[in-house]
C-alpha cells in the first residue's frame, strides 16, 4: 500500500480480507504494515485502509508481512475499519494522539 499523504490517495497492491472464526481467531490477509500491538488492541494498516481489533488476551499467531497474511487469537470483542486520514481529534488518529 502506497499513501500520499498531500493528496490522500491510496494505491492498493493486493487483495483483502478478512475472515473472523468464532470471535476467537482471525485471519487478515493484505495487510501493509502492525502499527502497534498488546493484549487488547491490535491497529494494523491493510490495502483497504486501517483495522483496529479490540478485545481481551490478544496475541498475534502468525504475521507475515512478504504475503500480508496475519492471524490474531484471543477474544474478539470488535473490529473497526478507519481511513486513517481523518483529523485530529476524530478517527484512529485523534484516539492514538489525545
Amino acid at each position: 500500500m502506497v499513501r500520499d499523504m498531500d493528496n490522500k490517495n491510496v494505491v492498493r497492491n493486493r487483495s483483502h480480507s478478512v475472515v473472523m472464526e468464532n470471535r476467537t481467531k482471525v485471519t487478515i490477509t493484505g495487510v501493509a504494515d502492525v502499527d502497534s500491538f498488546d493484549e487488547t488492541m491490535v491497529l494494523l494498516a491493510t490495502d483497504m485502509g486501517f483495522i483496529t481489533l479490540h478485545g481481551e488476551g490478544l496475541h498475534i499467531n502468525k504475521l507475515n508481512l512478504e504475503e500480508g497474511h496475519l492471524i490474531v487469537e484471543g477474544e474478539v470483542i470488535a473490529l473497526e475499519y478507519s481511513d486513517g486520514f481523518s483529523d485530529r481529534g476524530t478517527g484512529i488518529w485523534g484516539r492514538l494522539f489525545k
